[in-house]
């Protein structure tokens, strides 16, 4: 009689780990080599935006918060970044920083209010706070208002290397990118993600095991503000100019968008989701107003052929967490 071999629960975790590893060395093999063929600043752009992404999926995907609001964060760094650089004369690492920190405390203090409700309430909830944040950089004298903040130095980074050249500033930003995935990566997968997926799933059931769910919540959205406040730094950074376009409602939208198509849940979905978008905003541009049609028709098409989301899918068929 053949003998049935069973995998163990520690073998599986170590083939899904091994298969991650190699996920992940195929992302940063593919952004090292990519430049030789696509225009560096549109790579940068798409890390970025895929960054900005990958946060917002850490509070949806996997804590179950639908966020409207998360602009803010992106915005609010974006501002913080190009203030600190252009008139304060911070380098671009302590640009960021301090971008980033202006995030991670705009989170704190609007997750204070909004975190305690669920579902649409929470939703709605972020989604003023966002638009009042909106009309505070409209007004605010020290943000140019529609003009936005421009010509925004990039710096030499540790008073060394000099990020006007593009080259180094593609490496600054991949290594930007590549951080905050594998710290997002290792969030999750982490007893404290595990928790977060557990209040995802039920939240009841989690409370009743004893677990401080608002606690655990509060603590996810921090986290996505901050991740998405690194993004918004790094693009004020790349593109050298913040502006009300990365604060408005709008954004907020998009970012939904990419994690969707995406897949929700996953690693890898949001940057492959932000990819597609991105990529049809820049070579559909000629199409002027029809961009946002067709968009839309793409993302209905999308999700009604892909219903976990692009990656999803792909994890579907392979039967491996992607």
């Amino acid at each position: 009689m053949a003998a049935v071999i069973q995998s163990s629960p520690g073998q599986q975790v170590n083939n899904d780990t091994r298969h991650m590893r190699v996920a992940f060395a195929v992302l940063l093999a593919f952004f090292i080599v990519a430049p030789v063929v696509v225009y560096p600043v549109f790579l940068m752009k798409v890390m970025c935006f895929a960054l900005f992404a990958c946060a917002f999926n850490l509070l949806i995907g996997f804590g179950g918060l639908l966020s409207f609001g998360h602009a803010m964060f992106l915005g609010t760094a974006g501002y913080a970044a190009a203030h600190s650089a252009k008139v304060w004369g911070f380098t671009p690492e302590l640009a960021v920083l301090f971008a980033t920190a202006c995030a991670a405390v705009l989170a704190f203090v609007t997750g204070l209010l909004a975190i305690r409700r669920q579902g649409i309430y929470f939703a709605m909830i972020t989604l003023a706070l966002s638009q009042m944040v909106y009309f505070f950089y409209l007004q605010a004298p020290f943000t140019g208002g529609e003009d936005g903040i421009q010509a925004v130095p990039r710096g030499f980074l540790f008073g060394v290397i000099d990020l006007s050249d593009t080259a180094a500033m593609y490496v600054f930003v991949l290594a930007i990118f590549m951080f905050g995935v594998l710290l997002i990566w290792r969030v999750v997968h982490s007893p404290f993600g595990q928790v977060l997926k557990a209040i995802r799933e039920n939240e009841p059931r989690a409370l009743s095991l004893g677990y401080d769910t608002d606690r655990y919540k509060f603590t996810a959205y921090i986290l996505s503000g901050t991740i998405a406040g690194l993004a918004g730094a790094t693009k004020a950074l790349v593109f050298q100019l913040a502006s009300l376009t990365d604060v408005h409602w709008s954004m907020s939208g998009e970012v939904v968008l990419m994690t969707l198509l995406g897949g929700l849940g996953t690693i890898f979905g949001p940057i492959i989701g932000a990819a597609v978008i991105i990529t049809m905003q820049n070579y559909l541009a000629q199409l002027g107003a029809w961009v946002t049609v067709v968009q839309g028709l793409i993302f209905v098409i999308c999700v009604l052929a892909f219903r976990r989301g692009i990656i999803g899918e792909v994890a579907n068929m392979i039967r491996k967490p992607l």
